[in-house]
């Protein structure tokens, strides 16, 4: 049986491999198998980026690049129509922000570009 390393978290001798990932089974704490260490992983920052590869940052300024439905609603956000102040967050939807003429909702990078 192979000597599997110590979780860096807690210290725990428990650890086990799964799907290329370390899993610690007493603080839950998981970091790579292959390459690198966890402090490396955590550092990283997250980029978002548009449809075209631009990255973007909080209060940039965005178009959206296809005409996009409400869902529970009639109305659609058209295409080429401009956000701006956009904020970015972590989750299924990428950016929050205030849509003139319909308010506040969430958008995917994807169907954004800069500018």
């Amino acid at each position: 049986m192979s000597q599997l390393p110590a979780c860096p978290e807690c210290g725990s001798e428990y650890t086990y491999e799964d799907r290329g990932l370390y899993v610690c089974p007493e603080c839950a704490h998981e970091w790579s198998a292959v390459g690198g260490d966890a402090v490396a992983e955590e550092g990283a920052a997250k980029v978002w980026r548009d449809a075209h590869g631009n990255i973007l940052e909080d209060g940039d300024t965005v178009t959206v690049i296809k005409d996009l439905k409400i869902k529970g609603s009639s109305q659609v956000v058209k295409v080429g129509t401009r956000v701006k102040n956009i904020r970015l967050v972590d989750g299924d939807h990428d950016i929050d922000c205030k849509i003139p003429g319909i308010g506040a909702m969430g958008l995917k990078s994807e169907f954004v570009k800069k500018g």
